[in-house]
């Protein structure tokens, strides 16, 4: 039986910061849509990264990390930062605010609702992930808000969804479903838009062109990454 990846679309999550540090101590950190609380005494979370990141690598090593809670308000530059950019090549958390722990790892604070500091009690590999099931030994709200939902994310902020995140399904994406190719004469309802083929972030307007010093606010590339479409 053939899967409806479309399905999966009707999975309600949200959007968390993952952050620890590795072995040289340097900061990792990472988006993830999935992150449950499994147990209420005493309170464990469960969250599911891809083996590739390296902040996969960072928690395996630490047995510890912290979860941020975002808000729907979250600029696209932090989740371009922390969904297509890997902790081995910058320091993503230069740009935003953050606090570090007694224990040593990064807090995210930055469009942060509220954040978790986790213990790692067990892991489980299955496949492209590694799920860590761990104690939260602090908790605390840092913002008022509407923490923000991947539905949210996709169909309002038109994000795509990163290949090393759980919830990604190859050649189905939302932000596609709302786009069409640009075509020699637009409606009089259709707005003209620039989409990155890297990311899939989307912005409207620059009808004659973007900027020569536009850059990618999600994944940093600049605009020749970027084809014209209507919306």
């Amino acid at each position: 039986m053939e899967i409806d990846r479309k399905a999966f679309r009707s999975l309600t999550s949200g959007l968390y910061i993952i952050s620890s540090i590795d072995a040289d101590g340097r900061l990792c950190g990472c988006v993830v849509n999935t992150l449950l609380q499994v147990a209420s005494d005493p309170a464990q979370l469960l969250v599911s990264i891809n083996k590739q990141n390296a902040t996969a690598e960072a928690v395996s090593t630490s047995k510890r990390f912290c979860a941020s809670v975002l808000s729907q308000d979250t600029t696209m530059d932090l989740i371009g930062t922390f969904g297509f950019k890997s902790s081995k090549d910058i320091d993503k958390f230069s740009e935003f605010d953050h606090s570090v722990c007694e224990s040593g790892l990064p807090r995210l604070t930055h469009d942060t609702l509220a954040t978790f500091e986790v213990r790692v009690d067990s892991t489980v590999d299955v496949g492209t992930h590694l799920v860590f099931i761990g104690t939260v030994e602090d908790a605390e709200v840092v913002g008022e808000g509407t923490p923000i939902t991947y539905d949210y994310y996709h169909r309002v902020l038109r994000g795509k969804t990163p290949k090393k995140a759980a919830s990604y399904n190859d050649g189905d994406d939302p932000a596609k479903d709302e786009i069409v190719e640009i075509e020699e004469t637009a409606s009089s309802e259709q707005k003209v838009a620039w989409r990155c083929r890297m990311c899939g972030y989307t912005v409207e307007g620059y009808p004659d062109g973007l900027p020569e010093d536009w850059r990618c606010p999600m994944c940093g590339v600049g605009r020749d990454y970027f084809e014209k479409v209507l919306i």
